[in-house]
């Protein structure tokens, strides 16, 4: 029987994954200094790609990062290490990370004019989640890491440096929860470490706004505009940790998470904000709202089946 294989591309070379190399003088491993993109597909179609390559140009030209002729060549890549993995050999749905890094270059924090950009594609299976974050949610933890400042860092440059985040989500492991919920540092309520959330406040759907420094989210987008087509009232918002408190709902949006029920939230003060096991009625009613959406997505935009 034909098994997956998880695939890699470095610079437009194929590879199973185990088997990518990139150099230690690279400065996406050195500083972080790279930008990249998630998405997974669905029967085979790159749910939102055009809208991923998008806010992958927004990233670069928030760090002064000249793509060039890199998305040619990154769908290239990216369907050359799909064809690897033989995930279209098996109809087997995958998860693509791509990433640009500034180059190979001196230990030298002001990178040099002549760099030449790499481009590293990454295809391996779509993350199974814990059953139980979905039949009984998520429980997440307000940790006293705050997230990094807009000022020092756009949250909408989508980097490689998620060392914020990693110090966030190791505090919300300590205190027994499977996240973090991080606040900016004004005490506004921003995201998870890798997702958008959602709160149901005073009857109404919302999420925080751009003042709480958080990531523009495609999933987060599609759950707005399908809730408007609905009849489902949605805004952004700022939301305090006491705001948190008061909801009767959350949850967290993400590429590969799609909509993940929240259980509870733990607070910095001790206090623990209890939600209904499984997700809530406008849980589920956005929950399947969004799978209708991603069907009928699919179904229009075969022209973007990397397999």
């Amino acid at each position: 029987m034909t098994e997956f294989i998880p695939a890699a591309a470095v610079d437009g070379l194929v590879s199973p994954l185990g088997e990518a190399r990139i150099s230690i003088m690279d400065r996406g491993f050195l500083y972080g200094d790279s930008i990249y993109e998630v998405f997974r597909t669905y029967r085979g179609v790159a749910l939102f790609f055009e809208e991923h390559w998008q806010r992958f140009e927004n990233s670069a030209r928030l760090i002064h990062l000249d793509l060039g002729d890199a998305k040619e060549k990154l769908t290239a890549d990216i369907r050359a290490a799909t064809a690897v993995s033989r995930a279209p050999e098996i109809g087997k749905d995958v998860y693509v990370r791509y990433i640009v890094t500034r180059g190979e270059g001196p230990i030298d924090l002001l990178p040099k004019k002549s760099l030449a950009i790499q481009r590293i594609v990454i295809v391996k299976e779509i993350p199974e989640w814990n059953p139980a974050h979905y039949s009984r949610g998520i429980k997440l933890a307000i940790v006293a890491t705050r997230r990094n400042p807009i000022a020092a860092l756009d949250p909408n440059i989508k980097g490689g440096n998620y060392l914020n985040n990693v110090l966030g989500a190791i505090e919300a492991d300590k205190l027994g929860a499977d996240d973090c919920l991080m606040l900016s540092e004004t005490g506004l309520i921003t995201e998870a470490s890798n997702s958008n959330i959602f709160f149901v406040i005073d009857d109404r759907l919302v999420t925080p706004s751009q003042q709480a420094a958080n990531l523009r989210g495609l999933t987060k987008a599609t759950i707005h505009a399908i809730c408007d087509a609905n009849g489902i009232e949605t805004g952004e918002v700022e939301i305090t940790a006491d705001d948190a408190m008061r909801a009767t709902e959350c949850f967290l949006s993400s590429a590969t998470r799609e909509v993940m029920p929240v259980s509870s939230v733990l607070c910095g003060d001790g206090s623990c904000r209890e939600f209904p096991p499984g997700g809530g009625v406008t849980t589920h009613r956005v929950a399947q709202l969004y799978r209708a959406a991603v069907d009928e997505y699919v179904a229009a935009h075969q022209d973007l089946s990397i397999f």
